[in-house]
């Protein structure tokens, strides 16, 4: 009697979330979005993605904007679901070839969501300026005009790290009114120069510690590096931090690679003159301590153009996505939760802070409802 019991039970739990699946559809490519990004490909998960499997048709582009031509990719699913999403990277050497770049747009573009990824150029320098959103509002302007890529004139706006909150300035610039459908920033921030503070000194906003990632501080230092050493001394810095960059990309995908290229980043120190040497030093042996503090006097002026923080730049009219890494040391998760405060007297702004994600990552090493919630926003996302 109890087995017949257990069993219709467990019928009317299936038939209930088949009816759920099948009525809901954007959760059902929230779940599969979701499963593909953190990697559960086996069982029922590997069954479900294999099942929204479609084919995916990637073509190189290039892309007009006012600060020249940018390379561009975009990856044409068989189906059109949605509206075209205007995918871009956070500050990375590898641009459109960054592989969780590149991982994301397929997962997106299989469950039949067209993304275009642009190149900024500045980005690839790792180098955070003004241009950067002219560049995105100019991407996304130019999609949305193209009826072979966008059917519909209308565009969503994907920005990961940095560019999260970049895309969001971008979606609320006048020439991009009426053409955005929504707007994704993840782990973005809500003002530069408070996040560059934070990276500097340790201390996030509501005065708690938090120890910063010393990739957020190398950044920083390339980017004002000319106002530390002499100028014949620059370029020949920001080349060795940049080896030293991609030397810490390395170590997600060539450990090996990664060591020698931290080997050479090194033998740059080397070969510098003071005080290039004695900064390069500190970014070879990771001394945040020692960099923050030079740094901060450097930050204001650096982050003061508006068109580099949502907080400080007109709001966007569609609505906006914050997910956010709940540890996040590189961009804290305060930061989205002040950009909702300043966002939600004009903007529908839907906010995540999960343990699922470290900085602008997936990471698989956690519990069923952190999950599900992820699910929910990506739903909900998907279904604008």
């Amino acid at each position: 009697m109890r087995r017949r019991l257990r069993f219709a039970l467990l019928a009317v739990l299936a038939l209930s979330l088949l009816g759920l699946l099948l009525a809901a559809p954007d959760y059902v490519r929230g779940l599969s979005l979701v499963l593909r990004a953190t990697g559960r490909h086996g069982g029922w998960a590997g069954t479900l993605t294999s099942w929204r499997t479609q084919p995916v048709e990637v073509t190189e582009l290039q892309v007009p904007s006012r600060h020249g031509p940018l390379r561009a990719r975009f990856y044409r699913p068989r189906e059109h679901r949605g509206h075209t999403v205007v995918l871009t990277s956070g500050v990375h050497a590898d641009g459109i070839d960054e592989p969780r770049l590149v991982m994301l747009a397929r997962a997106l573009a299989t469950e039949g969501v067209p993304v275009l990824t642009p190149e900024p150029v500045d980005l690839l320098r790792y180098e955070i300026t003004p241009r950067l959103t002219d560049m995105v509002e100019d991407a996304a302007t130019w999609t949305a005009s193209q009826p072979n890529l966008a059917p519909d004139g209308k565009v969503s706006l994907f920005g990961i790290s940095f560019s999260g909150g970049l895309s969001v300035v971008a979606a609320g610039r006048p020439g991009l009114k009426d053409k955005v459908a929504a707007t994704l920033s993840f782990g973005g921030h809500g003002d530069l120069s408070r996040v560059l503070a934070f990276l500097c000194t340790g201390v996030k906003p509501d005065g708690q510690r938090l120890k910063p990632h010393d990739y957020g501080v190398v950044v920083i230092l390339l980017n004002v590096a000319g106002q530390l050493v002499p100028p014949e001394q620059v370029e020949p810095l920001r080349e060795a931090i940049r080896t030293f960059l991609r030397a810490s990309h390395l170590t997600l995908t060539d450990p090996q690679r990664a060591e020698e290229t931290f080997a050479e980043a090194r033998r740059m120190q080397a070969r510098l003159p003071e005080p290039a040497a004695r900064l390069m030093g500190s970014v070879n042996t990771r001394d945040v301590a020692a960099l923050g503090p030079l740094l901060l006097p450097y930050v204001q002026s650096f982050a003061a153009d508006a068109s580099l923080s949502p907080e400080r730049s007109p709001p966007p009219v569609a609505p906006v996505y914050l997910l956010h890494g709940a540890d996040d040391t590189v961009i804290p998760a305060i930061e989205s939760a002040l950009l909702r405060q300043a966002l939600e007297p004009h903007t529908e702004v839907h906010r995540l802070a999960t343990p699922l994600i470290t900085h602008a990552e997936f990471d698989p090493k956690t519990g069923i409802v952190d999950i599900l919630k992820l699910i929910a926003l990506w739903s909900g996302l998907l279904s604008e």
